[in-house]
């Protein structure tokens, strides 16, 4: 069973969110928020609400009966979202185009007895 949480319109760069989305892909919920809480990057505060959306969702999907120790982050998507141009007066009456760029943040959740069923085991060498 998965949940998900989507977060739009998040004002750092897609580039910079990525580097803090590949710190956490695949490790538990509990350890993936402590990880982002001592990490020095501003985007870390919204990569952790959305972890934590998704596993509140995971929660009340369940029925309840999950903690976070249960749970892994099974991917976390990074998209890009809208650019806001602004410009930045130069010399000579010229302008030069500033880009603030948006992402998008997709989190994924599931149980981690389904992670461990869903991995295919090695096949065995026949003699």
């Amino acid at each position: 069973m998965d949940a998900f949480a989507v977060s739009k319109h998040v004002g750092y760069p897609p580039r910079k969110v990525r580097q803090l989305a590949d710190l956490v892909r695949g490790q538990k919920v509990d350890s993936a928020l402590t990880t982002l809480r001592f990490t020095k990057r501003a985007a870390s505060a919204a990569v952790r609400k959305t972890i934590q959306s998704a596993m509140h969702n995971l929660v009340v999907k369940h029925g309840g009966s999950v903690s976070a120790e249960d749970m892994v982050v099974k991917s976390i998507l990074i998209d890009e979202g809208r650019t806001m141009y602004r410009i930045r007066p130069r010399a000579q009456g010229r302008a030069y185009r500033i880009r603030k760029r948006s992402s998008h943040i997709k989190v994924i959740v599931t149980l981690l007895e389904e992670k461990k069923m869903s991995e295919p085991t090695p096949a065995r060498r026949s003699k």
